[in-house]
């Protein structure tokens, strides 16, 4: 019996020998890794993003990867942000920075602040998601309208941006205060979404912002703020509301209602970076890896209103479904350096001064 291979078995042979040997080098390669992470012992996480939602992904990975303990703050955006900096100062910051403000994230990184990473997981993200192999999008989460089931009428529930502004035009007077936002200023988010809405429908955005000026509007610093004053019904509806928390409150709260516009609806993605100082590196990059892989996405995709990146995750997780529930209504949010152009310090400045003024004119 020939001891060679038939000429047509041959480069099946090979590309086996290719994939068996890429197999064992990445398995080589992630276990040298775990093995410098439980030398580090700890990975250092700072968050803008709800521990609750988290919390699944620490447990899976604290079991995953024993002796590698994981350390999880969750911060407001702005305040992440300004600690972030003094922290970094003194040589003492995080070693992954997580947060939905995607345009303080990638200022962040601009500036120097993010360590490069590749591997199997950033390489199974779609382009979009990656820029610089710094900055990583790990999440799908729609902007909403948010509102009080039980003391608004369902035929009062505006499903677009110009239904909104109808409808404060028509009833001021019942909405008298009964409208809550973000405080630009204050929420690194609010600041970025509100900028977002203006870029993509400056009319309709500053209209509604005269109706909130009008009305009385509460400008808050957290999604959970505007959700809390909702539920209890001193506000009736809340404008440009995270739309991932607000479906989750939803599911546990009958009194909260979620719209996602049907005219445009802003989508998002929370941005996560390894720190260029990180105290931790080998144990952030583990990390980054779990938050990234399938396992990862699918933990995060069990929230309601979170869906994953990942193209390679069930249907009902996937963004594809975000998609095809939003149709032509789907605006995502890109990642890159676009995101920047109102943190130069007089667009920021003339905005807030516009916001401001618009929302609280002066007598």
């Amino acid at each position: 019996m020939s001891t060679f291979l038939p000429r047509l078995l041959r480069p099946v042979a090979l590309a086996c020998a290719c994939v068996l040997t890429a197999t064992g080098a990445r398995a080589e390669r992630d276990d040298a890794l775990y093995a410098a992470a439980i030398r580090e012992g700890q990975v250092i996480v700072h968050a803008a993003t709800d521990e609750r939602i988290a919390r699944p992904l620490i447990r899976d990975f604290e079991q995953r990867y024993p002796g590698v303990r994981v350390h999880y703050e969750d911060l407001n955006s702005g305040e992440l942000y300004r600690r972030f900096v003094a922290e970094a100062a003194r040589g003492e910051q995080a070693d992954i920075v997580w947060s939905s403000a995607m345009d303080m994230q990638v200022k962040l990184v601009n500036d120097g602040y993010a360590q490069p990473w590749r591997s199997a997981e950033t390489a199974a993200l779609p382009d979009w998601a990656v820029w610089k192999n710094e900055a990583f999008g790990t999440t799908f989460e729609p902007v909403a309208i948010a509102y009080n089931r039980k003391l608004l009428d369902p035929a009062d529930v505006p499903t677009t941006h110009a239904e909104l502004l109808r409808l404060l035009a028509q009833q001021p007077e019942r909405f008298r205060g009964k409208l809550a936002t973000y405080e630009p200023s204050t929420s690194g988010l609010g600041f970025m979404l509100h900028t977002q809405d203006v870029l993509a429908n400056p009319v309709v955005f500053w209209k509604l912002a005269q109706a909130f000026g009008r009305t009385g509007t509460a400008t808050l610093a957290s999604t959970t703020g505007m959700l809390d004053r909702i539920a209890s019904g001193e506000a009736l509806i809340g404008y440009n509301v995270l739309g991932s928390y607000a479906l989750l409150r939803a599911h546990e709260d009958p009194a909260i209602g979620v719209v996602l516009p049907r005219d445009y609806t802003l989508v998002l993605s929370r941005i996560a970076f390894i720190s260029r100082g990180a105290r931790h590196p080998n144990a952030a990059r583990l990390w980054l890896d779990h938050l990234l892989s399938r396992e990862g996405q699918q933990l995060l995709a069990q929230s309601p209103g979170f869906f994953a990146v990942r193209d390679d995750v069930p249907d009902d997780a996937a963004a594809a479904e975000l998609r095809r529930q939003l149709g032509g209504a789907f605006r995502p949010i890109p990642i890159g350096p676009g995101l920047m152009t109102y943190l130069d310090q007089v667009k920021r400045r003339d905005f807030l001064r516009k916001w401001h003024h618009t929302l609280f004119p002066a007598p």
